[in-house]
């Protein structure tokens, strides 16, 4: 069509290049249904609207890094009935991020604690929101190297910026030499200012031992988790451990 290719180099002038992509149809579509030209117009804006936001999602779950596209959807709420299906849904709406509060979710190892903690991430990506999803020992060992050559501050506002941090499997070991004052750094400088999002096959009330020989660490890190914060304790089997237990079934 010779006016689609008079418009390519204005609509690329534009940044609206993406609107050849329906043009064609959303032009038959107002000659068969008599749009004025108001109405052909805003279908186009619509189409790129749509574009423009679903761009922006997938650069979001890009820069997320989640682990796997974990979703609640796809999760398996009849293993385990001691989740409180109800409050993930309210978690999920986003209200706590907008708050800059934080959300625990411990309980042992195979349970959905790190399904959950990415499928709402997924949703805070949905919804608008920065995230960053890493393992807290990979943070902490990050951040460490930092130390070492001189680019700690950076490394360090990688953690701060987003609108939620999700630090996967705290405690699974002591923190080492330094970790439990960055750990300390990043849940400060983030208190009140953005929200955290932090699993673990420990109870809450066992974190403190994580650190080690510094209680007063410990008692400032923990308190600001604590406030405002949101707690999900999983109890019951594991859905890993069933997997190990058929495996071992067949192989028997």
């Amino acid at each position: 069509m010779e006016t689609k290719s008079q418009l390519i180099p204005k609509l690329k002038a534009l940044r609206l290049s993406g609107i050849l992509e329906t043009l064609e149809v959303r032009n038959r579509q107002a000659i068969d249904d008599r749009l004025s030209y108001v109405e052909f117009l805003e279908r186009l804006l619509e189409d790129e609207v749509e574009r423009r936001g679903q761009k922006q999602l997938l650069l979001r779950l890009r820069r997320a890094s989640f682990l796997a596209e974990k979703t609640l959807e796809g999760f398996d709420w009849s293993f385990n009935p001691s989740i409180n299906r109800q409050q993930i849904q309210d978690l999920a709406v986003g209200t706590w991020i907008e708050r800059k509060e934080t959300c625990l979710i411990v309980g042992p190892a195979g349970t959905g604690k790190s399904h959950l903690a990415q499928a709402l991430g997924q949703e805070a990506c949905r919804r608008g929101y920065d995230v960053v999803f890493t393992p807290a020992a990979k943070m902490l060992a990050h951040l460490h190297g930092g130390r070492a050559d001189g680019t700690y501050d950076r490394r360090l506002s990688g953690y701060l910026r987003p609108d939620l941090l999700i630090l996967d499997d705290f405690g699974l070991r002591p923190l080492r030499e330094r970790e439990g004052e960055d750990f300390y750094e990043v849940v400060g400088e983030r208190y009140e200012r953005g929200s955290i999002l932090v699993t673990s096959n420990r109870d809450y009330s066992e974190w403190p031992e994580a650190f080690g020989e510094n209680p007063l660490l410990a008692s400032a890190a923990l308190d600001r988790l604590a406030h405002r914060a949101h707690l999900i304790t999983i109890t019951g089997a594991s859905y890993r451990a069933q997997d190990r237990a058929r495996l071992l079934g067949k192989v028997a």
